[in-house]
């Protein structure tokens, strides 16, 4: 066969063969786990950490630096995680194609937003702050009022609030079931399902969520025995913060940040806004009234603004409120039952600015999951229009105003 002929044979090859990119759609689903996950011959992603190393009082994360962690989730696919991912991005899960769980929860941001309070697709601000979704593998109680105790039950929230994703169950699964790419995504997921289920949703959700891993700070590396992580100062800042006296890490525990629990600590609401009576609801107990979950402080230089309304915009202020003396913000004629850590430490302006100093240290984002260039629905990964107009109520005080009368509203939505 002369050079011609080989040459005419590679074009009608090249005419006539399968186009398997197109085949296989523009969207092909990761094999291999993220990076932190070991792919077991289960096929599943175990989580492995240094922290694993050490043991733990009562298999809870508690004890010091160098303490095991408590009971995690993880178990998934590869294939489950970065279809999470997916829906996690796609503005397809609201009801209006306007926002997505990243438009509240932005990896540039800690996975929160930069707002006090986050907005949904009606443009109105909602009753709570975003929380961060770091280390939620570790998590047993969602929400700020830890009305879920589940990633999956957590999940119906946003997707289904009127103030936020304001979806339906049917909308949902019609948006889905209609998309190819997706049905493609799902059947590679679930191979086991004839078609998309709200709990494969879930499911997918949760394993996306479950990734996002943040052990590797320069705590981390000072905990694991690098002492030069830290400067002097970070140091001091983190033995003030386990101090006695402070007692920051009683419900801050490391390694992890907290304690998975909930506290009535007495945090001030916006000027203007109502007594937000938190887990007093959920579990229809006054003595919680004003109780909320204890946050992790991991990449909390990342998220502000503080507390469950988003009180305190800066790291400083929120530090001071728990020196400013006990039940210093509760309201005049409420009565709290607060934490019996919520003392009057009467620390120094030095020794709060050791502690600011100190929480720096727990930054750690290199498990930062990559986000999509373009999502199943062919919708824009944050919305252009969502972004305008949260900026928009980020800096318009005649707006705040405009919204004051709403503040007396008891809502359940916010995160």
């Amino acid at each position: 066969m002369n050079k011609f002929s080989i040459y005419l044979l590679i074009i009608f090859c090249f005419i006539v063969s399968p186009d398997l990119s197109a085949q296989r759609g523009d969207f092909v689903l990761a094999e291999n786990c993220p990076p932190s996950f070991e792919l077991t011959e289960q096929g599943v992603c175990r989580l492995l950490t240094r922290y694993q190393f050490y043991s733990s009082v009562q298999n809870k994360g508690l004890g010091g630096t160098r303490t095991n962690l408590p009971a995690h989730r993880d178990g998934f696919t590869p294939a489950q995680i970065d279809l999470g991912r997916f829906l996690f991005f796609d503005p397809a899960l609201s009801k209006d194609g306007s926002i997505s769980c990243a438009s509240c929860h932005q990896p540039d941001k800690g996975f929160s937003d930069d707002l006090d309070r986050s907005i949904g697709i009606t443009g109105e601000k909602v009753a709570r702050s975003a929380p961060t979704l770091w280390n939620v593998a570790f998590v047993d109680k969602f929400f700020w009022d830890v009305r879920a105790n589940s990633l999956e039950e957590q999940a119906m929230g946003p997707l289904f609030d009127p103030l936020e994703m304001a979806n339906t169950p049917e909308q949902l699964l019609s948006t889905l079931r209609n998309n190819q790419d997706y049905l493609a995504m799902f059947a590679q997921a679930f191979p086991q399902e004839n078609t998309i289920e709200l709990a494969q949703i879930y499911t997918a959700l949760t394993a996306f969520q479950t990734s996002l891993i943040s052990l590797n700070s320069r705590y981390d590396q000072y905990a694991h025995g690098y002492h030069q992580a830290l400067t002097k100062n970070e140091i001091a800042g983190l033995n003030v913060f386990r101090s006695f006296v402070a007692r920051c890490a009683e419900c801050h525990q490391p390694p992890l940040f907290t304690n998975n629990e909930i506290a009535v600590i007495g945090a001030p609401e916006p000027e203007g806004r109502a007594l937000d009576i938190g887990a007093e609801k959920t579990y229809n107990a006054p003595k919680l009234r004003g109780a909320f979950k204890v946050p992790t402080l991991r990449n909390i230089t990342k998220s502000a603004p503080y507390m469950h309304s988003g009180r305190y915009d800066n790291l400083r202020d929120a530090v001071k409120f728990y020196n400013d003396g006990r039940g210093n913000s509760v309201p005049e004629g409420e009565e709290m039952l607060l934490h019996w850590h919520i003392s009057e430490p009467n620390l120094t302006d030095d020794e709060l600015d050791l502690i600011v100093e100190f929480l720096g240290t727990l930054t750690d984002e290199s498990l930062t999951p990559q986000t999509p260039n373009k999502v199943p629905s062919g919708l824009p990964v944050i919305d252009a229009n969502f972004q305008q107009q949260k900026q928009r109520l980020i800096t318009s005080n005649q707006q705040i105003q405009q919204n004051k009368h709403k503040n007396n509203i008891d809502r359940q939505s916010g995160e």
